[in-house]
């Protein structure tokens, strides 16, 4: 079952607050009781962000929760942690970041099989009236659905 995906957590904020320009998956270097607590769906990406050092991609910001049954050997929730991606892309997103305004912010974890992923995203900050204009055309799906599917009913 190597297709396998579920979803753990998913940064719905993001395409709220950022203009999604590329995608991309990495793996993430992780202890035994932060998987657990991945399982267990105890993972906050509400405010985390990734950044590259020294040709290394690391994960800041987010929150995973210690393992319930956890001992003293417990992991600190909110360490950085290593994306594991290749080379080429890490360089790729070193020079997309550089470029002004462009940040790279996690969208979503999952499991890939038994292998913990993120999907990370190069982003660009939305203004105010983009927000806006986003929030109009969404409402204005949504009553055309909704209209679509009166008429539909009726008939």
């Amino acid at each position: 079952m190597i297709g396998f995906e579920k979803i753990v957590a998913s940064n719905r904020k993001a395409t709220h607050d950022y203009h999604i320009l590329a995608r991309y998956e990495a793996g993430i270097a992780l202890t035994g009781t932060e998987v657990k607590s991945m399982r267990d769906g105890q993972v906050q990406l509400k405010d985390g962000y990734a950044q590259v050092r020294d040709e290394e991609i690391w994960l800041l910001g987010i929150h995973i929760a210690p393992y319930k049954h956890g001992n003293i050997h417990n992991h600190p929730p909110e360490r950085e942690r290593k994306l594991l991606m290749r080379r080429r892309e890490i360089q790729k997103l070193m020079g997309e970041t550089t470029r002004g305004g462009r940040t790279i912010i996690p969208l979503k974890v999952y499991f890939k099989g038994s292998v913990v992923k993120v999907e990370i995203g190069l982003a660009i900050g939305k203004k105010q009236h983009d927000k806006r204009e986003a929030k109009r055309t969404r409402e204005a799906e949504r009553e055309k659905a909704a209209a679509m599917s009166m008429r539909r009913d009726r008939g």
